[in-house]
């Protein structure tokens, strides 16, 4: 099920602090708060006002390759709990803070409710693999296309590193399919993956669709997380 796994740590990460001392934590638990706490991103999080310390992933991407643009209609996917679609509000002019720039347009989906953000449009509590949710996208969409698919979704994990992997793979390929309907000729689309032996699977389908693909490790994600993203670029339409 789309967006869970990375958006649920988010969202979690916002009520630890009162929420957490009333459970009885297993050891590796209690090790993943105190890394949590110690997170440097996680302060800054909270000292620049994201929602998660996602955004600071996204923010390193975009200030290397320039994905984002004033102007670019965006769609945001596993968006809960918004921080990818915080930074995608400003990087796009959303909000019309600069006037001498094209406006933008964000629209973020996730199975999650998503609290409302002013210049973002969120479509909650909607399961991006249902064809109803593509026809909702579509009517949402000032043109029924988007310049940019970001995805940061991630499946509910199980535990087993093999079957994860290959459900974010699955996820990946369904929302690959679907761009072939809401994607720009010359798009792009970011998708987080986790590394396994179907990951050349999903690289090889984007070089089919996209003119150039690159693989990314943001300094921003773990050190010891199994994440990386796919950045490919001047989608090659129908």
């Amino acid at each position: 099920m789309a967006g869970l796994g990375a958006s649920y740590r988010c969202l979690v990460s916002k009520c630890l602090h009162t929420a957490v001392r009333s459970l009885k934590k297993t050891g590796t638990e209690h090790q993943w708060l105190q890394r949590h706490f110690k997170d440097p991103f996680v302060k800054a999080a909270k000292q620049q006002h994201y929602r998660c310390r996602s955004a600071f992933k996204l923010l390193e991407m975009d200030d290397k390759f320039h994905i984002l643009r004033p102007g670019f209609s965006v769609l945001d996917c596993g968006a809960a709990p918004g921080a990818w679609s915080q930074v995608a509000v400003e990087r796009v002019n959303a909000l019309g803070a600069d006037p001498s720039v094209p406006t933008g347009f964000i629209l973020g989906v996730d199975l999650l409710r998503i609290s409302p953000l002013e210049g973002a449009v969120f479509l909650s509590q909607a399961d991006i693999t249902d064809p109803n949710t593509l026809r909702t996208i579509q009517s949402l969409l000032p043109a029924e296309k988007v310049d940019v698919i970001l995805s940061d979704m991630a499946p509910n994990a199980t535990g087993i590193k093999e079957l994860d992997h290959q459900k974010l793979i699955s996820l990946c390929l369904g929302l690959l399919n679907l761009s072939q309907s809401i994607l720009k000729p010359r798009g792009t689309m970011l998708c987080k993956f986790w590394d396994g032996h179907e990951s050349h699977l999903l690289e090889n389908r984007l070089k089919e669709q996209f003119q150039t693909v690159r693989t990314i490790k943001p300094q921003a994600s773990r050190k010891d997380s199994a994440e990386s993203y796919y950045l490919a670029r001047l989608y090659k339409g129908r």
